[in-house]
């Protein structure tokens, strides 16, 4: 080990989850202290930051790499050229165009006052269509050997033994259920409450997870 790594934008492959696309930059370095990711619009116009919030998790601190972009913050439209940082503090409502073809943000973001804790979104990321449109069969073909990789992260996990439950393979949602708890002990309390597990309510196994 080297203890460094580099990696130019485009090495850094893009995913999506059905919405704006994005680099995961965080997770292509292995990053775990800090999260941080970025966003190129191909086109003028387009919208590069998905409309959201943050209310209850990260501020976040955006830099324009490259072009022009203009963020909507509250209602409130600010121009924001290459070289502009924008800090965004949880609970204001955010989301930014490219003016630019080309145009690059950076994003860097943390819950203030806590360490930062990665929850595998970017493994999840491009199977949530598939989840959204209930073709739970698909995300576990197309995602489990993924997930599996990652055994650290809890969300990819957790949301793996939803859709196992939901197509009637018990044994396997167990299974990756129990392992999401392990990383994450607030999934205990998600899975006492969450209709996509309700085949394995009776299963002695499950009881003795939710019930720890």
């Amino acid at each position: 080990m080297s203890g460094y790594e580099v990696a130019h934008l485009d090495e850094i492959d893009e995913i999506t989850d059905g919405r704006c696309p994005w680099r995961p930059v965080r997770h292509h370095f292995g990053i775990t202290s800090f999260g941080v990711n970025a966003w190129t619009a191909p086109e003028a116009g387009d919208r590069i930051i998905n409309e959201h919030d943050e209310a209850d998790e990260h501020e976040e601190l955006y830099f324009v790499t490259q072009g022009r972009a203009v963020f909507e913050l509250d209602g409130e439209r600010r121009e924001a050229p290459s070289g502009t940082f924008v800090f965004v503090e949880r609970g204001v409502k955010r989301t930014a165009f490219a003016e630019e073809p080309g145009t690059t943000l950076i994003a860097v973001g943390g819950e203030p006052g806590k360490a930062y804790q990665p929850h595998g979104f970017e493994v999840w990321a491009p199977l949530r269509p598939l989840y959204e449109a209930g073709d739970y069969a698909a995300v576990i073909e197309q995602g489990r050997e993924a997930i599996e990789a990652h055994p650290e992260y809890a969300e990819p996990l957790y949301n793996l033994a939803c859709c196992e439950a939901l197509v009637g393979q018990k044994e396997d949602a167990i299974r990756h259920l129990r392992q999401a708890i392990a990383q994450a002990e607030q999934v205990r309390q998600f899975a006492k409450e969450d209709s996509d597990l309700d085949s394995l309510r009776d299963e002695p196994a499950f009881k003795e997870l939710v019930e720890s």
